[in-house]
């Protein structure tokens, strides 16, 4: 089954008509997508993008062919234009099936905004799953995860898709739950379409699907579904550093915010009578995935180092100043995933807050006690968290502030705590994949 990429931007187009972006102004030449459309072996059209025919002979193609024109959601771009020849646009109701001659079978798949996805299924047993823009699957079946009915959808007992298009940069978490239900496993290629102009193009658009697991093709791009294409290799361990509201923790969210299960282990804890830090908390607990669940505790190494570690953590936790659990109604860990059960993704935010409190536990800061043990006692608590980052099978993602680039701290402990982060970053660091540095909201890759 091969499917032609007519357009691959959102139904306005990139750039948008009249925006006067930055993102907009550099969508130019190959960077500029038209509304996205779908050729399935020229005999199936979806969508409809701006002079289709002529992007289909741009692309190499021929609507002549076409028996059925889909559309999936409702249209509010530049006016549809239906060549001459073509039959009349239609949709297919949520959970009908459609049999078109040429033995392709497609099946309407509810979606949780105005809209239908489309599975197709080709002759041979390919299977793709097309998702409208801002929209993620609305029946995912309890227990095997599988989209509602699909298991009997072509006769081919479900299973991971060879192919799906979503727009992965809008609704991150579609692609998680797909992941969960095991729809999509490490085979399964994922292309982003219906592009807007939330990413600046070209490379940070790449850097940001690879991170998803996801990538992105120009318009006109042919595609064989189920054949092999290099999945993006995701790193197992990333460090992300930056600057006080550098935008440091939002990168390392969007690192995992399409993949379900993700433990988000939060180091701070809480302020009794700190309102500010109240209000910070708050933030980013509303900025994190609603299927995401949060460990408050600085005790990190037997999170990373046992498979099955956060039911023994939480029981643990009760007994620590602060510490608290909020383990919010998300499919077990690993389900559909392949993994064992507990291999949650870990995101710890942040490692400063965390050697605030090991400084804090071994009297750090007073320089008598730093003199008569403080000192060996951090090491080799330190030491003993970059073991478990080295020996860890999961996939980490921590962040960190980078302090030693600003005013040299007026005090000996302050410029201990300085030193010692400097440290722990580097220490950490060096046992993972990827390394970022976060500027102005700017992600640079140090290292992967």
């Amino acid at each position: 089954m091969e499917l032609t990429l007519l357009g691959t931007g959102a139904p306005r187009g990139l750039p948008r008509p009249g925006c006067p972006c930055a993102v907009c102004a550099r969508a130019v030449g190959g960077e500029a997508r038209a509304a996205t459309a779908l050729l399935v072996d020229g005999a199936l059209l979806i969508d409809l993008t701006p002079g289709p025919a002529f992007a289909a002979a741009r692309a190499g193609q021929s609507l002549t062919a076409v028996r059925q024109v889909l559309l999936s959601h409702p249209h509010d771009g530049p006016a549809l234009e239906v060549p001459a020849g073509l039959p009349q646009p239609g949709r297919v109701a949520d959970g009908r099936e459609l049999a078109l001659l040429d033995g392709h079978r497609v099946r309407a798949v509810a979606v949780d905004v105005p809209g239908t996805g489309y599975e197709i299924g080709g002759p041979d047993g390919e299977r793709l799953l097309y998702l409208p823009p801002g929209a993620a699957p609305a029946g995912l079946g309890e227990g095997n995860g599988t989209t509602a009915g699909r298991g009997d959808a072509h006769g081919a007992g479900g299973g991971p898709y060879d192919l799906v298009l979503l727009d992965v940069l809008a609704r991150p978490d579609a692609l998680a739950r797909l992941r969960a239900g095991g729809a999509v496993d490490a085979a399964t290629d994922v292309v982003a379409v219906h592009i807007d102009h939330g990413v600046p193009p070209g490379p940070e658009l790449h850097r940001r699907l690879a991170a998803a697991g996801a990538r992105a093709v120009p318009d006109g791009s042919s595609l064989v579904v189920g054949e092999y294409h290099a999945v993006p290799d995701l790193p197992r361990r990333t460090l992300v550093l930056g600057g006080a509201r550098s935008g440091k923790s939002a990168e390392a969210e969007r690192r995992l915010a399409a993949f379900p299960d993700v433990l988000y282990v939060a180091t701070g804890g809480t302020r009794e009578g700190d309102t500010e830090w109240a209000q910070r908390v708050t933030l980013h607990r509303e900025r994190r995935p609603g299927s995401w669940r949060t460990a408050e505790t600085c005790d990190l190494v037997p999170l990373l180092l046992d498979d099955g570690a956060e039911a023994a953590a939480g029981a643990a936790m009760g007994s620590a100043p602060g510490a608290g659990t909020d383990l919010g109604a998300v499919p077990g860990p690993g389900t559909g995933t392949g993994r064992k059960p507990g291999a949650a993704p870990l995101l710890i935010d942040c490692l400063a807050l965390w050697l605030t409190h090991a400084m804090d536990e071994v009297g750090a800061w007073d320089d008598a006690t730093w003199e008569a043990g403080g000192r060996q006692a951090l090491r080799e608590r330190t030491d003993a968290l970059v073991a478990a980052v080295r020996a860890t099978r999961r996939t980490v993602v921590a962040v960190s502030n980078e302090v030693g680039s600003g005013v040299v701290p007026a005090t000996a402990s302050g410029r201990r705590f300085r030193d010692e982060l400097g440290r722990l970053n580097a220490a950490f660091g060096a046992e993972c994949e990827q390394l970022l540095l976060v500027v102005a909201g700017q992600a640079l890759a140090l290292r992967g």
